[in-house]
Formats: structure tokens, C-alpha cells, sequence
């Protein structure tokens, strides 16, 4: 199986699939910055949120109502997960549209991949 393509800006355009040889301490040190993004759980309800959504993208004005948290806390998550490289956003008018990037979301499944991986998908 080939590694999907990974953005470079990506922390995960560093690694391979955990399975397949060692991570160098600073690879551990960028993917641990990409999977603390995502283990907080109101960052972790907005990516679901988002991948669920119609056509796989939500408007702030969409996600606000799920939480009891203010419009520019919500924002700062949304501005977190992007600064990680898992969501794109557009400007559209006055409201920010949010998309998981495909090729980012791959690249973190892989990541686990343990089938295609190294020795104990042997």
C-alpha cells in the first residue's frame, strides 16, 4: 500500500507508519503536536461535526449552537485544528466555512497502519 501524499507543511509529511520503523524523537515531537490538536474532545467533536456535515463542511454559525462555549472560543478550536493542518478554511462573506483535508486525515490514519506497516503486519 503507498503513503498517501502528505502536505509538506504537514507534521505528518515526516513519518512513516508507526509499524515500519522507529520515530525519531523529532518526529515524535511534530505528529505528538497534530494528535494533541485533536485529543481535546470539543476539537474532537468539531472535526466530527464537520466530516458529518453536509457535504463535509460546516459554517461557524453551524457548530456554535452544539456547545456551551461563546462564538470566539469555538473559533479558536476551529483556528487550532487548521494551524494543525487537518481543516481548510474559506471565507465567505461574514462567516468562515471549515473542511477536513482529506489528504491529512489519511496521512494520521496511516500513521496507525499496522497491516502494511512493518513487522507485525507481517
Amino acid at each position: 500500500m503507498e503513503m498517501p501524499l502528505i502536505p509538506p507543511d504537514s507534521a505528518l509529511a515526516c513519518c512513516a507508519p508507526l509499524a515500519r520503523e522507529p520515530m525519531t524523537t523529532d518526529q515524535a515531537e511534530q505528529v505528538s503536536g497534530l494528535l494533541k490538536a485533536i485529543a481535546d474532545p470539543v476539537r474532537l467533536r468539531l472535526m466530527s461535526m464537520i466530516l458529518s456535515h453536509q457535504g463535509g463542511e460546516a459554517c461557524v454559525c453551524d457548530l456554535n449552537d452544539a456547545f456551551d462555549l461563546s462564538q470566539p472560543t469555538i473559533s479558536h478550536h476551529l483556528k487550532v485544528l487548521h494551524q494543525a493542518g487537518l481543516l481548510d478554511r474559506e471565507k465567505r462573506g461574514t462567516w468562515v466555512y471549515y473542511k477536513a483535508k482529506p489528504e491529512a486525515l489519511a496521512a494520521m490514519t496511516s500513521l496507525f497502519d499496522v497491516v502494511s506497516g512493518g513487522p507485525t503486519g507481517k
